[in-house]
């Protein structure tokens, strides 16, 4: 049966979704795949559990239509303002909320661009930026290159324009830029003086700036690294826009996925604090991207609770920052290069690349992306790889540590049989 010309045009599943079918679990399901692969906090989910079960009250009216994200509207402004520090005070009528920031990340690119137009997007990126921002937009993604510059250094921007003039030199147009900070995947934060110059390009060039700041609540302590000296977290709304930006132009990504280890919640935020076409725009979508009236009543009961979030966030803190300690740790023991300076997210940059090539030196003229992960697969662990997040170079993954230690190590295990054992032949994943 034939499909729309839209349908057919996507590209089959990625294959790596029948592993994470088949999961892990010391008693249930030994031989099941680990998957250290995936932005998933599981660290806190205790401590979350018990909170939502002792306040869960589901008021009847939770179970009609209603008006379920007027009291949300508010806790999340009020959490927000504590949190990211805003110049001007986050007002409910500021926040769309949405169904998780992937619907926010489409909102936005719909927005901001017509079918055609382009939005940048620094190397290495979140992977699902790439379809979240254009499968039903119609908009593109333009990736930067950054060629040895560091991707969150000063001269990023240097670079961003340059991707603006060859594609203006094509007679395109760029509408917007994407700014993921804390960064996903390198764990970073951007330097206060590089987010205004970044904000700076954006008014030059009228671009509308995007700003993910997801991870905004999960910094946490770097005891191991000292080069370089971590960044500390500052949101873009915490920036005066004068003389730097149209505030109308400032637009910031927020949900309770990765602060909260909550990603089954669904809830997310797009907030523009300037631009109220913004919202008007947007209305008639509202249903396409709503909240169910439990996630509301949820997300409501955390964030209305100020002394535990804040015990909460501390201690995901710090557990955070023993786990990096823990996979760096392990790294430098293996000798596996890694991306230093992170204290944000969950996740260590790895180069498995050298790694592998030491051990099989016949991998060096292969396609190494494609052979490392075949040897991951085959030992039945799942990574994210960089070559789909737009990684420069061969042979970078991205470990998220943020998992109890029994099924972090036997992911740790795992991943180094498959670079150290004997070589494996290709495999695919029915």
């Amino acid at each position: 049966m034939s499909l729309s010309k839209r349908a057919s045009a996507l590209t089959n599943p990625n294959p790596v979704l029948a592993a994470l079918a088949n999961l892990w679990d010391a008693k249930t399901n030994p031989d099941g795949y680990l998957s250290l692969g995936v932005a998933e906090n599981t660290l806190q989910h205790e401590l979350l559990s018990k909170h939502i079960h002792k306040n869960l009250a589901v008021p009847n009216e939770a179970f009609t239509y209603g008006d379920g994200c007027k009291d949300l509207g508010d806790s999340m402004a009020r959490f927000l303002n504590r949190k990211l520090n805003p110049v001007k005070p986050l007002e409910r009528s500021h926040i769309v909320i949405t169904n998780g920031c992937t619907v926010g990340i489409e909102h936005a690119a719909w927005l901001f661009t017509d079918p055609g137009e382009a939005i940048l997007l620094g190397r290495p990126y979140y992977t699902a930026f790439l379809d979240d921002a254009t499968l039903r937009t119609g908009s593109k993604i333009a990736e930067v290159s950054f060629k040895g510059t560091d991707a969150l250094g000063p001269g990023c921007v240097e670079r961003y324009e340059k991707e603006i003039d060859n594609i203006e030199a094509r007679g395109e147009r760029v509408g917007a830029l994407i700014l993921c900070n804390p960064h996903n995947p390198l764990g970073r934060c951007y330097a206060r003086d590089v987010v205004v110059e970044i904000m700076k390009l954006c008014q030059r060039r009228k671009l509308h700036l995007i700003s993910d700041e997801i991870y905004a609540c999960s910094i946490w302590d770097n005891v191991v690294d000292t080069e370089p000296a971590p960044e500390p977290f500052v949101s873009v709304l915490a920036i005066d826009p004068t003389d730097i930006i149209d505030p109308e132009r400032v637009h910031v990504l927020w949900g309770m996925s990765k602060d909260f280890g909550a990603n089954g919640i669904r809830m997310g935020a797009l907030i523009s604090q300037h631009n109220q076409e913004v919202h008007q725009r947007l209305q008639p979508l509202g249903l396409f991207g709503s909240t169910s009236s439990l996630a509301d009543h949820v997300t409501t009961n955390i964030l209305n609770d100020d002394a535990w979030v804040d015990d909460y966030l501390a201690s995901n803190s710090r557990a955070l920052s023993d786990s990096y300690a823990y996979v760096t740790s392990w790294a430098k023991k293996h000798h596996i290069p890694y991306a230093p300076g992170a204290n944000a997210g969950f996740f260590v940059w790895l180069d498995f690349g050298a790694a592998y090539v030491k051990h099989h030196p016949e991998a060096q003229n292969a396609d190494l992306d494609q052979v490392i992960m075949d040897a991951l697969l085959k030992n039945r662990v799942f990574l994210a790889a960089g070559f789909r997040f737009g990684a420069e170079e061969a042979g970078w993954y991205r470990i998220v540590f943020s998992h109890e230690r029994a099924y972090l190590d036997e992911g740790l295990r795992r991943i180094i049989q498959a670079l150290e054992g004997p070589s494996m032949d290709r495999l695919t994943i029915a």
